[in-house]
């Protein structure tokens, strides 16, 4: 029993120990190329729809949803848009940021735009909507790993960066301020503004925001151990 658990706990600190996002054979050796191989496409667009699952199990756990859904979903509640057109919206005006931060985006970051908008709308209506809160929770939960995943296929794929990773970036860039500190300012702002809006914020909230590291990491792993 001890030495299952010292077993564990090793591989679960390797995991949290990834630093880079890998390089593998189908990865894409520059982040601005348009005609990017069959094989990274694929995946590209596998971690896109993965992710966009994962947001929606969120949505649909009704126990609170990520900082930047928290902004679409309270805009979708002031404006009766979809949540996945508020989606493409948000990103779209995040983009906009890019302009005097000179941030150039890829392929990924289009698609990303674009795919994970209509996945979103396309799963709402058919994934699951629990109704005890050990569901919801639980659900949240999956839903945050399974976002974790489609990042590990997203970022290795290296097409571009998202709209909110391409600003954060740029914002880093521009100010020298830690990633860590920008990013959290990012989110922050995101989520107070989505919350006076509306936006539903609760413990699908804070899984994401404490495990969405680890969830990224563990997908990362995953890819570079299975998807090579």
């Amino acid at each position: 029993m001890t030495f299952t658990c010292f077993f564990y706990m090793h591989f679960l600190i390797n995991i949290l120990k990834i630093k880079k996002i890998p390089f593998l054979s189908w990865s894409s050796s520059n982040s601005l190329n348009f005609k990017p191989k069959v094989i990274t496409l694929f995946y590209l667009i596998i971690g896109l729809i993965l992710f966009a699952i994962g947001e929606t199990l969120l949505i649909t756990a009704y126990q609170g949803v990520s900082p930047w859904t928290v902004l679409a979903q309270g805009i979708s509640f002031q404006t009766n848009l979809s949540i996945g057109i508020t989606t493409f919206i948000v990103s779209i005006i995040v983009l906009f940021f890019w302009l005097p931060l000179k941030q150039k985006p890829g392929l990924g970051t289009i698609l990303n735009v674009i795919l994970i908008s209509i996945v979103i709308d396309l799963t709402t209506p058919i994934l699951p909507y629990p109704k005890t809160i050990f569901f919801q929770i639980f659900q949240s939960i999956i839903g945050v790993l399974i976002v974790g995943l489609g990042s590990g296929f997203y970022l290795t794929a290296n097409l571009g960066p998202g709209p909110r990773d391409g600003l954060m970036t740029g914002l880093q860039n521009l100010t020298n301020q830690p990633i860590a500190l920008i990013r959290t300012i990012l989110e922050v702002s995101a989520v107070t503004i989505g919350f006076f809006l509306g936006g539903t914020v609760g413990v699908g909230t804070l899984l994401f925001a404490f495990g969405i590291g680890p969830a990224v990491s563990l997908g990362i792993f995953i890819v570079m151990k299975y998807f090579k």
